[in-house]
């Protein structure tokens, strides 16, 4: 009997030792959401290619903690309510051992608090609105600058001009909000007269009404925040059919698709990106060409936020030595670093501190940083014509 006890015992912890070596071999799984179809597709699949490729290089160079990284991305259909159900179930049913962000402040907010319920560190690629990072949120970092500065280029550039009759323009969604709101505060902070700032409902496609008041009110600068690039795109087509001349029109994101879209109908436009492949940070011309190679296009700063998010997600793996959320969290606290992508310290709160972005305009076909002044690849041009 002592006998079968004995071996039965050897038998058991041969068992667990087995286990634990395929455990402590098996890939880091990292469970995320991004939107692959809906609204947010444009923005939400160069964000999952930057994942993706973040993914083959990390495991090209080793891995982390000796295992191989996997991510786990499902796509949330650009809906609240379908990214929400995702993430319970890419931490209960499915068992990843660590989440990374969707897309966006909508998305954002409506996870954040199944990421926080559940104690999972959650680096947010490209979320900024600051009312996420005001509700005591234990394990959510932020790494765009905040919403309410996405338009403070745009600002800026037009008080240099001169310019003092601005319009404002925002989609009713929690970071279009944002970035309008902070984009009339710091106008009427430089003395100018925010003569127009009305809130549209999303999935809008006649913006006459709009377009007319600022016509009216003899507006010279439009800024408008949006999360959907078809808006984008319908007010500038709207605009030039109107006959409605301006002297600066700047955007909340700028994309190629945008200037695909439109053509020539895109000169002089301006509009916030968050990077470019002409900023100086360590390893952005492998990253470019990286991504070139494998998705047949350009990296847009969406692509750039997902690598950069996950390089940052990686050191601060690297620096804790494990996988365990407060550690984690303190690392993440604690950091001062420059990804691919951009700047990287936050607060008390995850909350950005270091990550100002960048305002292109659209010239010749391209899109040239002119803001700000130390970042230029040329000097804005002062024309819609």
């Amino acid at each position: 009997m002592r006998m079968v006890t004995v071996c039965s015992s050897l038998l058991l912890s041969a068992f667990l030792l087995a286990a634990c070596a395929e455990q402590d071999s098996a890939p880091i799984r990292i469970g995320a959401t991004m939107s692959e179809t809906g609204a947010y597709a444009t923005q939400g699949s160069a964000a999952r290619n930057g994942y993706r490729l973040c993914e083959a290089h990390v495991n090209a160079e080793g891995g982390l903690l000796g295992r191989e990284v996997e991510f786990i991305i499902h796509d949330d259909r650009s809906d609240s309510d379908t990214a929400i159900a995702l993430y319970e179930q890419l931490i209960s049913e499915e068992r990843v051992d660590a989440v990374m962000g969707p897309y966006g402040s909508t998305l954002t907010e409506a996870v954040a608090p199944v990421t926080e319920q559940h104690g999972f560190v959650h680096i947010s690629p490209l979320a900024a609105t600051s009312s996420i990072w005001e509700q005591d949120r234990q394990y959510l970092f932020m790494v765009l600058p905040p919403a309410e500065l996405f338009l403070a280029g745009l600002i800026d550039m037009a008080d240099a001009q001169g310019h003092e009759r601005i319009a404002i323009l925002q989609e009713d969604q929690l970071f279009p909000r944002a970035a309008g709101d902070g984009a009339a505060e710091l106008a009427r902070e430089r003395g100018m007269q925010v003569l127009v700032h009305e809130t549209y409902p999303s999935g809008s496609e006649d913006f006459s009404e709009w377009l007319q008041s600022m016509q009216t009110e003899d507006v010279q600068v439009l800024g408008m925040a949006a999360s959907a690039l078809d808006d984008f795109i319908a007010v500038r087509e709207q605009m030039l059919d109107q006959g409605i001349e301006l002297k600066m029109f700047g955007t909340s994101g700028a994309v190629e698709e945008f200037q695909q879209a439109l053509g020539d109908k895109a000169e002089g436009v301006f509009g916030l990106s968050a990077w470019e492949p002409s900023v100086p940070n360590p390893g952005v011309d492998e990253f470019v060409a990286a991504y070139e190679s494998e998705f047949g296009r350009a990296p847009s700063f969406h692509a750039a936020g997902g690598y950069g998010s996950c390089q940052l997600f990686v050191q601060a793996v690297r620096e804790a030595g494990s996988l365990e959320s407060d550690r984690l969290r303190e690392v993440l606290l604690n950091l001062e670093t420059t990804t691919v992508f951009s700047d990287y310290a936050v607060d008390e709160r995850g909350y950005q501190i270091a990550n100002q972005g960048l305002f292109i305009q659209w010239q010749d076909g391209r899109k040239e940083v002119v803001w700000p002044h130390d970042m230029a690849t040329a000097e804005p041009r002062f024309s819609l014509d």
